[in-house]
């Protein structure tokens, strides 16, 4: 994708929601449509991160800030080399999302969203995950939905997941010019 001056500009797709949102199924499937390099926001947390979790307790922003920091340094390093990515990252609150956004005028959210009810659903019968349903309550009460100011999208993760690919795609279409030949219907 090119700019009016010719030069390279690059998307980072911030696919945020809370836990059992389905953030890295839509992740998933957008990498898989667009070819873009991928990072799992989880892998940046510290060990010490993962185990408070995996007990049942909810991460604070002093916990939250290093990881966000490492998420932001990724962004920042693809940036420079002209590279569009997708990353998943809860980004609960705006102030999370603002450190994301410093200095990465490619940042783009694409919240996920869904109703309580399916998003406990799929965390109690999802396999190999570290966060239990348990902390949805908390995550749910730290949430600051996207605002319209922000650089973004809701998008709901309740229906298939091609469609919620599709949707957003379509989304990111319109709002960034990403051009696509399967959402345009040329090759």
């Amino acid at each position: 994708m090119a700019t009016e001056g010719g030069e390279r500009s690059t998307i980072t797709v911030v696919v945020m929601g809370v836990s059992g949102s389905g953030k890295s199924t839509v992740a998933a499937g957008l990498v898989d449509r667009l070819g873009w390099e991928f990072a799992e926001g989880d892998d940046f947390h510290p060990p010490e991160n993962v185990e408070k979790m995996r007990a049942g307790h909810p991460l604070d922003d002093d916990d939250r800030w290093p990881w966000l920091r490492r998420l932001g340094a990724w962004i920042g390093e693809h940036e420079q080399t002209g590279r569009s990515v997708v990353v998943t990252c809860s980004a609960l609150k705006r102030s999370y999302r603002d450190l994301l956004r410093e200095g990465h005028p490619s940042v783009w959210f694409a919240h996920v969203t869904a109703d309580r009810e399916l998003i406990r659903d799929r965390m109690e019968n999802r396999a190999g995950h570290y966060m239990p349903a348990s902390l949805l309550d908390s995550q749910l009460e730290t949430l600051e939905p996207l605002q319209d100011d922000e650089p973004g999208a809701r998008i709901s993760g309740a229906g298939s997941a091609d469609a919620v690919v599709t949707e957003l795609l379509s989304v990111l279409s319109r709002e960034r010019g990403l051009r696509l030949p399967d959402l345009e219907g040329s090759p």
